[in-house]
């Protein structure tokens, strides 16, 4: 009996949200975890997990018993962690999701240098606009832009990243520089994403900011399509300036109404409690809050 090893197994479990996951993701056999969990529960006199064929729903006492687990687990490993760390540089696998054009953008130099500093560390990487569920999907760390919802994953500010409204000097000859964020009615727009009915905030310095709707021909989950429409004279868009920096450098593109232009978004790291101990994790999330504060994202040009 290791209680330690039941603790983990059952944490596993509860973040994965079915044995099977749970099984493939530490190595075991799904019969060995169920058999662990049923010794786990008879030790303890307590069900900890109402158990279906479809899902498995935890019971109040499982609920305290996952969190009181996690926080024990989690001191031990950063008591380990730390000793270790005395002697030894940071080591293992990091399972990371980032968002697809920033990733482009600066991941691609960034982990490189990153990898060179730190030999024993292995880095996966995931691109993917959507927000993925580290603890269902088992990834350790998560790079976020905006504003994050709710949620017992621990987050950490990294940088800020600016967006701008701009467009062609060609559309503009063409169509007008719209000055003020009414005339967007009477232009095309090229938004972000999908949906009926898209919104672009505006500062106007009176505490609420201002709502437009926009429309246009084309509507693309990709900035970097939206950035070479937008060079095309297709419309006015509104990207991040990783994303359009080069082409406001160059004259491509121009922006329009930049002195409405709203608060920078928070590029943030976000990682499940287990692993606030994690040298590798951690030593990744400071060696981008290092490098990017060193060249911010807001201010590319």
């Amino acid at each position: 009996m290791n209680p330690f090893e039941d603790m983990r197994i059952f944490c596993q479990v509860m973040d994965s949200g079915s044995f099977t996951s749970a099984a493939d993701q530490l190595g075991l056999s799904k019969q060995f975890v169920s058999r662990r969990l049923m010794q786990l529960e008879e030790r303890l006199g307590v069900r900890l997990l109402n158990r279906s064929t479809r899902r498995l729903d935890v019971t109040p006492l499982g609920q305290s018993y996952y969190e009181s687990a996690l926080r024990l687990l989690s001191e031990v490993e950063q008591v380990e962690q730390g000793i270790a760390g005395q002697t030894a540089e940071p080591r293992g696998t990091i399972r990371l999701s980032a968002p697809l054009s920033f990733a482009v953008a600066h991941l691609g130099c960034l982990l490189p240098m990153f990898l060179q500093r730190y030999r024993e560390v292995t880095v996966e990487v995931d691109l993917n606009d959507r927000p993925v569920d580290l603890l269902g999907e088992g990834y350790d760390l998560a790079l976020r832009i905006g504003v994050l919802e709710d949620s017992t994953l621990i987050a950490r500010r990294i940088a800020s990243i600016e967006r701008v409204y701009c467009a062609s000097p060609a559309y503009l000859a063409e169509r007008g520089t719209p000055l003020k964020p009414e005339d967007l009615h009477s232009h095309d727009c090229l938004p972000y994403g999908h949906g009926r009915s898209v919104q672009w905030r505006f500062n106007e310095g009176q505490g609420k900011p201002l709502l437009v709707n926009v429309t246009g021909r084309m509507r693309v989950n990709n900035g970097e399509l939206l950035r070479d429409a937008a060079v095309q004279g297709m419309g006015i868009t509104y990207l991040p300036t990783f994303i359009v920096g080069a082409a406001l450098k160059d004259g491509r593109l121009v922006p329009v109404l930049d002195d409405l232009r709203p608060e920078p978004l928070t590029l943030s790291a976000v990682y499940p409690q287990h692993r606030q101990a994690s040298r590798p994790v951690q030593a990744l999330v400071e060696f981008l809050r290092e490098r990017l504060n060193q060249n911010p994202v807001a201010h590319p040009l």
